[in-house]
């Protein structure tokens, strides 16, 4: 993989790019926040290491910047902060994994080669497109397509998306979808869940038409049939 490491502590990114390097990755690496933001957008990286405390900005807004820019490569986030609050506000600025410092650099790798199995199953599909509401998304290139307005994914959007397509027309609750997208346990405090769900309806979404994604109240979410009918059955919403 071609990872861009974004680390100001001098001592750990030598030990973590010498590391990355020696299991065959190649290894970019910034300690400044602006560099890495250029350098993220215009280089063809595979992942982000992304330590949140920099010296010229925080990796927090680095990261925003980049999901707002369209950037949807997997990026995990480094940080000495701990608690679940900080866990939940990197993943809901749009960080796909989250490791505390300190951590063991077999946890390091063993989350890479989470991210790029993920990215293979996704790539081994022999469907590579589906048509959603009259959009059509490309499972490849991650990207979302309706008349000649084209948006990408962020990786979590399409994490997201993709759980509710393999299980089109079931109800997956806020846990399913927060242990299968996020990996974490479930935390009745976040909302993460229904914020991404809320990205998705922005770029889904039709206006006027009811929303592709459906709420059902106190069961959870689920991906409207495309033969389905507009009668709601009891407990639906479509907010």
């Amino acid at each position: 993989m071609l990872i861009l490491l974004v680390e100001d502590d001098a001592p750990v990114s030598r030990f973590l790019a010498r590391g990355l390097r020696e299991e065959g990755h190649q290894v970019d690496h910034c300690a400044e926040g602006e560099l890495a933001y250029e350098q993220g957008l215009t280089q063809p990286y595979d992942v982000v290491i992304l330590d949140w405390s920099l010296p010229d900005t925080d990796g927090l807004s680095l990261l925003r910047r980049w999901r707002a820019r369209g950037l949807s490569l997997p990026i995990i986030m480094l940080t000495a902060r701990e608690g679940v609050s900080a866990t939940v506000l990197a993943l809901e600025s749009g960080a796909d994994d989250y490791l505390s410092k300190p951590f063991s650099f077999e946890e390091l790798l063993a989350r890479l080669g989470a991210l790029t199995r993920r990215a293979q199953r996704a790539g081994a599909s022999a469907l590579t497109q589906v048509e959603l509401s009259g959009a059509t998304l490309d499972l490849k290139a991650r990207t979302l397509t309706r008349g000649e307005c084209c948006e990408a994914l962020s990786s979590r959007e399409f994490a997201l998306l993709d759980a509710l397509l393999q299980r089109r027309g079931e109800v997956l609750s806020r846990a399913l979808i927060l242990e299968k997208v996020w990996g974490l346990s479930h935390d009745p405090t976040t909302n993460v869940v229904d914020v991404y769900i809320r990205y998705l309806r922005q770029k889904l979404d039709v206006e006027g038409q009811p929303s592709i994604i459906e709420t059902l109240r106190g069961r959870g979410y689920r991906l409207r049939s495309e033969d389905k009918g507009e009668n709601k059955s009891e407990g639906e919403d479509q907010t």
